[in-house]
Order: structure tokens, then sequence, then C-alpha cells
């Protein structure tokens, strides 16, 4: 079935109108117009609490910790971990800092099947450009969107994510600069998922609702001012 921009887009650019309106004083926190706008923080700086280890459940405090108030990939054997709840329509801000020839991920709509969150939820890349082994670069949707440009900090410095998913609209911004737009389940998506390496999976990319995910790919990696609105 062809997507197209619905006219219930101008509600939703709107309500977007004023997507985030700047980072708090303090880490991890909100200012009071972000709560206003609707934003909740998914890391209190201080605890693991609200993020379980994908498939097992429980507390991921096997290698993921608080370190100096950022969620932090620090020791080996320390698994993908995903979201207790679940989220459908949202727009995103994290920041992450990656080590030097690093690499993770941030996946979305991930379900509670399958052998690894990857097998159902969509990446956005997350590594150290420079250094890294991956030709997917940080930013891009993997083996899906990239961009053109590379406005991502050496490792070891703070960058700033921004993703927006609903139905009528996708978009990726990295440290304030818009990297791609997209449709989800478009003609165009499944045009691109049919030649990429998770065509044969059953439940890639078929979820409108799931759990989002930060992965373990062995090296350390921080996480910090994770903060989410849903779109109604």
């Amino acid at each position: 079935m062809k997507h197209m921009l619905h006219p219930a887009w101008y509600l939703l650019a709107l309500f977007l109108a004023a997507p985030f309106t700047g980072r708090a004083a303090e880490p991890n926190t909100l200012t009071e117009a972000e709560k206003k706008a609707g934003w909740k923080l998914l890391f209190n700086g201080k605890t693991t609490d609200g993020w379980e280890s994908f498939r097992k459940g429980g507390d991921p405090t096997k290698g993921w910790k608080v370190v100096d108030g950022a969620l932090t990939r620090a020791a080996g054997g320390a698994g993908d971990i995903v979201t207790a709840d679940e989220y459908g329509n949202y727009e995103l801000v994290l920041e992450y800092k990656i080590a030097k020839g690093g690499n993770s991920g941030l996946m979305f709509h991930v379900l509670r099947e399958g052998g690894a969150p990857w097998h159902s939820g969509p990446e956005i890349q997350i590594q150290d450009n420079k250094d890294g082994h991956d030709p997917q670069k940080s930013g891009w949707l993997y083996q899906f969107y990239k961009s053109d440009v590379d406005t991502t900090k050496p490792a070891g410095e703070w960058n700033e994510l921004r993703f927006l998913i609903t139905p009528e609209k996708g978009s990726l911004w990295m440290n304030g600069t818009k990297y791609y737009d997209f449709v989800y389940q478009s003609d165009d998506w499944n045009q691109l998922l049919a030649k990429s390496k998770f065509a044969n999976m059953p439940k890639f990319g078929k979820a409108t609702k799931g759990h989002l995910c930060l992965q373990d790919h062995g090296d350390e990696v921080a996480f910090r001012n994770i903060k989410i609105r849903e779109i109604k």
C-alpha cells in the first residue's frame, strides 16, 4: 500500500513547531517548558530504572552502570537493553558519547520476540565515524537512509541525536542538523527493505509500536539526557 503525507501532517507540524525547548541547566532534568510540552525523562541520571535486559527482563546492572550521570555500557557481557515501556509515535532526544573506534546503536519499535532486538527493530547507527569500522555511519538508519554530511563530534565528546517517528513522517537530526526524512513502511521503505540483510526476517520493521533499545556492540558507550514526548 502506498503511503503519502496525510493532511494530518499539518497538525503534527504545528505540534512540532517548537520541538525541543533547549537543554536544561543540569543533565537528565527537564525545563518547565519541556514538562509543559509533554516531555518525560527515560533516564534519571542516578539508576537504571525503566530499562531492562532484552528478553531476560530485570535490572540491567551487569555491564550497564550509571557513571558520572550517564547510562554507560561499561563492562563485557552487558547485553542489549530496552525500555520497560513501549512507544509508537514520538519524538526522542538523547546525547551519546562513544569510545574511540566504538560502535553501538539505537533501535526502535523493538519486539520481545526474536533472538535479538535487530530482528524486529530498525537501527540508528551510533559509532565513532573516524576510527569505526562499519561503513554505515553514525546517525544513518542502518541500510535504509543516510546523510551526505557528517556533523558528529569526535570520540569522547557528547553528540545530540533527535529522532521523530510517526506514520506520516520520520526524521533524524544530529547535533541540530537534519540528516534525512522518510516515511516508515512506505513503498520506498519496502523497496529498501527488500534489498537489505533484513529482507527475510518476518518481524523486521513490521511493528508500529515497541521498545527502544540501546545496543551492546562490545564497546564502551554512554547515554544521557534521554527524553521523549509521545505524539497522540
